[in-house]
């Protein structure tokens, strides 16, 4: 049998391979994004109390309406907006399941998407496999500020998308007002579809401000938001997410949605509609990941890397110019093997490869493993 891969160029993940060469040689691992400590006692509690209960059937194709509800009273208090969360909220099998099934529903063959690199590795072999065209628009270290000139000349008649990630996965930057105001104003009055990934919406430092779609009426009403709850509590292994979008999208991508995953896992469901109701936790979240972000950042202060400026996120970009001429890659592999530290190469978050010597650290992890690590890394 001959198969014609829609996906020709795309292999296993960086961030398998990473974790893999991690687990082989011992080393830390700090290059795939996840927490290596534990969830709130409080709401693995509840989980066992539904799975106890006997809420273990599948719940209904959008999600609980328990959740919706609190989701949309959250999205109230946050960002000053009134969601129907009947016909705008769907749970989805974590935020990459929204992002695809949102790009499956809207994007046909030869509608264009652009897309901000470097970033996350899923948005361009969705677009890929659905018959859309990726067309990426270069953002440049340290900065990786968006220049809305360039969007501009890069829309066409057959620009469909614009995916914007904030706090963005790998850069840890973050969109400001005037940024929202621009995509505004870009899109007005045209046909295009804004998507907007924030799962990182929480984590976000400094005194600064969470710029969602959501605050902006008009835009909202051509926008999609992906959200994730596994990044919000600590639990990237649940994979429960959710997708906020204008009923007339919303509509739309359900018919895809229910033919992907169909339902989420019931009781992680009802056992987060009650958590929701107590907000302490989220809120406390900026402090308690920028107190990881300044201790790490502080510990390899001393070590030979430069570090990039990180305003969100659990990741922290940094230069190793002043190291080594290796490529980006083969220095990851290196550092691990060597170093006892596993990074990410930033060259894979670009589809044309670019290298700047840069690699991204995951901050994500207990205080003593974070000095742990800098200690080896101010070695090299």
């Amino acid at each position: 049998m001959t198969i014609d891969s829609k996906l020709p160029d795309v292999g296993t993940t960086i961030f398998t391979v990473m974790s893999a060469l991690a687990a082989e040689h011992g080393a830390i691992n700090l290059s795939q994004g996840y927490p290596n400590f534990e969830v709130d006692q409080k709401l693995k509690d509840l989980i066992n109390h539904y799975v106890q209960g006997g809420f273990n059937q599948y719940a209904p194709m959008t999600g609980i309406p328990e959740l919706r509800q609190a989701i949309a009273e959250k999205k109230k208090v946050l960002y000053n907006i009134s969601l129907n969360p009947e016909i705008e909220i769907t749970i989805t099998n974590g935020a990459t399941e929204a992002l695809y099934s949102t790009i499956s529903a809207l994007i046909r063959a030869g509608d264009e998407v652009i897309v901000f690199e470097p970033a996350y590795d899923s948005y361009i072999p969705a677009i890929q496999v659905n018959g859309g065209v990726a067309i990426p628009i270069r953002l440049k270290s340290p900065d990786y500020q968006i220049d809305w000139d360039q969007v501009r000349d890069m829309i066409t008649p057959k620009t469909r998308m614009i995916m914007i990630n904030t706090p963005n996965n790998p850069t840890g930057t973050i969109l400001k007002a005037a940024d929202l105001k621009q995509l505004e104003e870009i899109t007005r009055d045209t046909d295009i579809f804004v998507l907007s990934d924030e799962v990182y919406q929480h984590l976000i430092y400094d005194g600064q401000q969470h710029e969602s779609v959501l605050r902006y009426e008009e835009l909202f009403q051509r926008s999609i938001i992906s959200m994730s709850f596994g990044k919000t509590f600590h639990a990237t292994g649940w994979r429960i997410g959710y997708v906020i979008a204008p009923a007339s999208i919303t509509k739309e991508i359900r018919k895809v949605h229910q033919f992907n995953t169909f339902s989420i896992n019931r009781p992680l469901q009802h056992a987060l509609a009650d958590y929701l109701k107590s907000p302490d936790h989220y809120l406390s979240l900026p402090s308690f990941f920028q107190a990881k972000r300044d201790l790490f950042a502080a510990a390899i202060a001393p070590s030979r890397f430069k570090a990039l400026p990180c305003f969100g996120t659990y990741f922290m970009l940094a230069s190793y110019t002043d190291i080594s001429d290796l490529d980006d890659q083969s220095f990851a592999r290196w550092m691990t093997k060597e170093h006892g530290v596993a990074v990410i190469p930033i060259s894979s978050f670009y589809s044309d490869h670019t290298d700047e010597h840069i690699i991204r650290f995951c901050f994500a992890k207990t205080d003593d493993l974070l000095l742990e690590a800098a200690a080896l890394i101010s070695n090299i």
